[in-house]
């Protein structure tokens, strides 16, 4: 069985992020449908998977990440508006029985992603 995972890296402070609210949706035609919300842990990772079991099915998905709102706790002057506020990472996932781990690793000002196992 499958299942979709994330964790968030703090390169502008060198550390996991925690505390960084996500939201995972699956995309369907003109509908977005909520699947799961949580924050990250002290290891910037979710406790759980995000989705996995007979819940993965092919298709397009979406995780927002609360970005700005991260790093405004934290302190960092940020601009208003923020340069990144929400970042949104859509990616298709094609074999359901895969595991797609799909991390966020970012500063204010860039982020990048890829796909893990």
């Amino acid at each position: 069985m499958g299942k979709i995972s994330t964790h968030v890296l703090d390169t502008l402070n060198g550390k996991p992020a925690q505390g960084v609210h996500l939201s995972l949706y699956r995309i369907e035609g003109d509908r977005i449908l909520l699947l799961a919300q949580t924050s990250t842990n002290a290891d910037g990772r979710c406790d759980a998977p995000l989705l996995e079991g007979d819940d993965m099915v092919a298709g397009l998905y979406e995780l927002r990440f609360a970005l700005g709102d991260y790093y405004a706790a934290l302190g960092v002057p940020l601009p208003e508006p923020r340069f990144l506020n929400e970042v949104v990472l859509r990616f298709g996932v094609a074999h359901p029985d895969q595991n797609y781990h799909v991390p966020l690793v970012a500063t204010p000002w860039a982020y990048s992603t890829y796909r893990g196992s």
